[in-house]
């Protein structure tokens, strides 16, 4: 059986007072603000699937259909503890819940082919009933899908507010990773011609760097030479 809040309104269905206070915000750790309600999609829906994502205060208000799936897509990462749900009156309630996690597109006709991550049976009831979920298969979380099969006898189900709460966490854009080489091979760069132009400037001065300390060390020897008896003279050889 799911955990009960009260909903501090002593009406069901159409006849409650919508003139309800604004300045209930719920339970603390509640997702409401990190759902990205501009691409809520419902499917088999009277209305847009946004219309049942709501602030706490506005959960007495209603959506009915007689099957319906809804996508619920989140601003960032995801730790879902707990669903929460408004449904009924009576007949009216859905028979049960399956969820979907980070299921990005399905429909009626193939969703019997999904695994459902989890599902539960509705529990009729006037207050918002809360469901936990198995935090170890909703830890990492970026859209979760609600199927609603059947009603409990009615025509149609009856929906007035869906929340969850848990733990959000932004989405971090992953960081570039770079390869530096620690010996530049010419081989792999011989499609950039500054790179080429480079390494062969860098060769020929080193090979003009090598003759000058050939033809130097040449004339060292040379003049040790014609000087026979005289003191040898010294060479000093600059690179």
């Amino acid at each position: 059986m799911p955990h009960q809040h009260d909903a501090h309104c002593g009406h069901e269905s159409t006849e409650h007072d919508h003139d309800h206070d604004s300045t209930d915000l719920g339970p603390k750790d509640n997702l409401f603000s990190q759902i990205d309600r501009a691409n809520v999609v419902a499917l088999n829906a009277s209305g847009p699937g946004s219309t049942i994502i709501k602030p706490w205060h506005e959960r007495l208000d209603e959506e009915k259909d007689d099957q319906m799936i809804i996508r619920i897509p989140f601003t960032g990462s995801v730790k879902l503890r707990s669903l929460l749900l408004k449904t009924g009156p009576t007949d009216q309630t859905p028979l049960k819940v399956v969820l979907y996690s980070n299921e990005d597109s399905f429909d009626f006709q193939d969703i019997t082919d999904k695994t459902p991550t989890q599902e539960f049976t509705v529990a009729p009831g006037r207050e918002v009933g809360e469901y936990a979920l198995r935090t170890a298969k909703f830890s990492n979380v970026s859209s979760v899908s609600l199927f609603f099969p059947q009603s409990q006898g009615a025509d149609t189900i009856q929906i007035y507010y869906v929340g969850f709460l848990g733990l959000w966490t932004e989405r971090k854009l992953s960081a570039p990773v770079t390869v530096y080489e620690t010996q530049a091979n010419l081989a792999d760069h011989e499609k950039n011609p500054g790179y080429r132009r480079r390494a062969e400037y860098a060769a020929s001065l080193k090979s003009s760097s090598l003759r000058k300390q050939r033809i130097m060390y040449l004339s060292c020897i040379s003049l040790l030479l014609a000087s026979k008896n005289r003191l040898p003279l010294r060479c000093i050889m600059y690179k």
